[in-house]
């Protein structure tokens, strides 16, 4: 339960950091044209809200309201016979508030057709400070700010991490004893001990996390198998072999992992291994003499000898002059040893490291946010498959991702991949969503004409109920696979 409330709170802590930066957008290029902003919301606020702050107006919260206005609303002209409005000011004349909701969040412009969907506002005289005043262009940058804004707070987390803790990786080509794949890997072809070295042509060096997504994605992968270049053609549905037997936890590896050596790191006192005389630094070849060239191997064949004695045969470099040493080991009631092993490969191999100044740290920023929509673009289209479709999940699916423990580095990680995939999904041509709103204004601007107001009424209808069908297949999905995994 613990667990779960980690993940829901970093769920919930994401989604208002990017909500509030969305709108922000929106805001932000609203109010330099002069636009009139009536709402600021983090969550939505049917009925009634959690809070609710107007500058100098007003301040409440459950639908209750305290009079907090110090000055009237307008002011006396020079005669003192009528009044004048008082001057617009860039913050206050918005009410902020934060919804009961945690689906989104609104900005609420004066004079547009949005999800309020404030059709009286829109039967009466258009007013210079309306969205519907302005010229195309500006309304075209107030809708487009939204989706720019989280794709450049991708850009600045991902800045923020390299510089914060640099890029240290072992590179695939420098895993000299290749790789071990999954079951559903190994049959599309690859084997273990292969080296991947391109993914549709594209040479594969960079961080392993990066080009574990490009080898999921490519048609075709090469490898380096035996010294020799081999050519793995990757059908269209690998992506969901690979998601389906991570969920049913039929491997333990996600795709592929680094081939290493059994090294021995720790030996618990009084355990087999002690008792035995293994020593830290040992590596293992071959149990009962089958050789077990590397730690996945060693794993596989020391399962499976409940309460037995077996044979290790290691090797203890600088200690011995004899290459190899045979010693019997009694094993636990679940052929355990008392030993720890070593699992970063960077203990192996030759690591790769790079460090960012804040110079360089932009560049890369922008480097990976690309990479992250360009691989996130391409993934939706296997959305409109039948397997696709399956694998949609909703908040269940994206709040399982987080870990389970803090951690602010893969807390910062997620939340810039999330609004990469929130920049993409909102640039989207669909009624309700900014791309819809996008795709209306480019056709006043070509055609020189705007739709009427009653179409984009009737728009904005049905994409609200498209996407809340989306919401709640995605979130049914989620309940599905919990009951029935």
């Amino acid at each position: 339960m613990e667990t779960f409330w980690i993940k829901a709170a970093q769920l919930v802590l994401a989604l208002a950091i990017l909500i509030i930066i969305h709108e922000f957008g929106h805001f932000l290029f609203a109010r330099i044209f002069g636009i009139r902003v009536e709402k600021f919301y983090i969550f939505f606020d049917p009925w009634k809200e959690i809070f609710k702050w107007k500058p100098g107006k007003y301040i409440g919260g459950f639908g209750k309201t305290k009079d907090i206005s110090k000055e009237p609303e307008c002011v006396e002209s020079e005669k003192g016979k009528d009044t004048v409005p008082k001057k617009s000011k860039f913050w206050s004349d918005t009410e902020y508030g934060i919804g009961w909701i945690p689906l989104g969040g609104y900005c609420k412009i004066s004079g547009m057709i949005d999800e309020s969907m404030d059709t009286e506002q829109m039967k009466q005289p258009a007013q210079p400070y309306e969205f519907r005043s302005k010229p195309a262009w500006q309304r075209l940058l107030v809708m487009i700010a939204g989706v720019l804004f989280n794709f450049l707070l991708a850009i600045l987390i991902y800045a923020g991490i390299v510089y914060a803790t640099g890029e240290k990786y072992v590179a695939l080509t420098d895993a000299k004893m290749g790789f071990e794949f999954s079951q559903a890997a190994q049959n599309v072809g690859f084997r273990n001990g292969d080296i991947p070295i391109e993914a549709d042509g594209e040479a594969l060096d960079r961080l392993p996390s990066e080009d574990r997504l490009k080898m999921m994605q490519a048609k075709e992968v090469k490898v380096i198998r035996d010294g020799k270049v081999v050519n793995i053609a990757i059908p269209e549905n690998f992506i969901f072999d690979l998601d389906k037997e991570i969920k049913d936890e039929t491997s333990t590896i996600n795709f592929f992992t680094y081939r290493i050596p059994t090294r021995i790191t720790q030996v618990m006192p009084g355990e087999g291994a002690a008792k035995a005389g293994v020593k830290e630094g040992d590596e293992v070849i071959a149990i009962n003499g089958k050789s077990t060239p590397s730690l996945t191997e060693f794993l596989a064949t020391l399962s499976g000898h409940d309460n037995e004695e077996v044979e290790l045969t290691i090797v203890r470099p600088r200690e011995i002059k004899n290459d190899t040493l045979t010693l019997p080991v009694k094993l636990s009631d679940n052929s355990k040893m008392g030993v720890g092993l070593e699992i970063d490969p960077s203990a192996f191999f030759d690591v790769k490291e790079k460090k960012y100044n804040i110079f360089t740290s932009i560049p890369r920023g922008i480097e990976m946010g690309v990479d992250r929509l360009t691989s996130y673009a391409k993934s939706m289209k296997l959305v409109f498959t039948k397997e696709g479709a399956k694998s949609v999940g909703g908040f269940g699916a994206i709040g399982s991702i987080f870990p389970e423990s803090w951690d602010w580095i893969a807390f910062w990680n997620i939340a810039a991949f999330l609004s990469v995939a929130l920049a993409f999904m909102n640039i989207l041509p669909i009624p309700a969503l900014d791309g819809g709103h996008v795709l209306f204004l480019l056709y006043e601007v070509i055609f020189r004409r705007k739709p009427s107001d009653k179409f984009m009424e009737y728009a904005q209808m049905t994409g609200m109920i498209l996407l809340i069908g989306l919401l709640i297949y995605a979130n049914g999905m989620d309940i599905v696979r919990f009951f029935f995994k």
